[in-house]
């Protein structure tokens, strides 16, 4: 994790069922997840320019048109930054109550919880923290695996099945397992490396 990822508490909560977050900010989620449950959870694949269109209405920060599938969960567009050829899988849990975002040819499988939220454990009320999740240029993030509040999944990275990350993914590694560790290495000739 690394220091300006560090997990930021919500002080503001006089008990542990009221919600840190703005009335306003709860509302127009709301208003989201109506709009992307009729309009788009039920759309073609095809259609991903319109899902897009729908995530920039409300405010994701999207270069090119990156690859959503129609079945993701996004918690809060605004919160979301995705780069030109990345990509969300089938019923993936973007969980995004802190920044994510998803570097150019990065890929999230389906069913992967990128989740950037947690609470104090040692405070009886359990103030929610959250700290941002970034994940590097073409890392690939394998099915139902899932990743912690305030770590950076590194460029090339890949991150096995069910693999629970907690830590740092370092660039061009492979890890998997729960607790996540890491197994090799990728290091290979890339095609357009191999042509100079």
């Amino acid at each position: 994790m690394t220091e300006e990822s560090k997990l930021f508490t919500y002080e503001n909560s006089s008990s542990r069922h009221q919600s840190p977050r703005a009335l306003k900010e709860i509302l127009l989620c709301e208003i989201f997840q109506l709009v992307w449950f009729l309009f788009c959870s039920f759309s073609p694949r095809p259609l991903n320019r319109w899902r897009t269109l729908i995530l920039r209405i409300f405010g994701a920060k999207l270069e090119g048109n990156p690859k959503i599938h129609p079945s993701c969960q996004i918690a809060i567009p605004w919160n979301l930054s995705m780069a030109a050829g990345s990509s969300i899988g089938a019923r993936a849990n973007i969980y995004n109550l802190a920044q994510i975002s998803i570097a150019e040819n990065a890929t999230v499988a389906q069913e992967t919880f990128l989740c950037t939220g947690t609470h104090k454990f040692d405070d009886p009320l359990l103030p929610l923290q959250t700290a941002p999740i970034k994940i590097g240029k073409e890392a690939f993030i394998c099915a139902r695996a899932f990743v912690l509040p305030g770590v950076t999944i590194g460029d090339g990275a890949i991150v096995g099945a069910q693999a629970l990350i907690s830590r740092d993914i370092p660039d061009w590694s492979v890890w998997a397992g729960n607790p996540a560790k890491e197994i090799s290495k990728r290091s290979f000739t890339r095609k357009n490396e191999s042509s100079h």
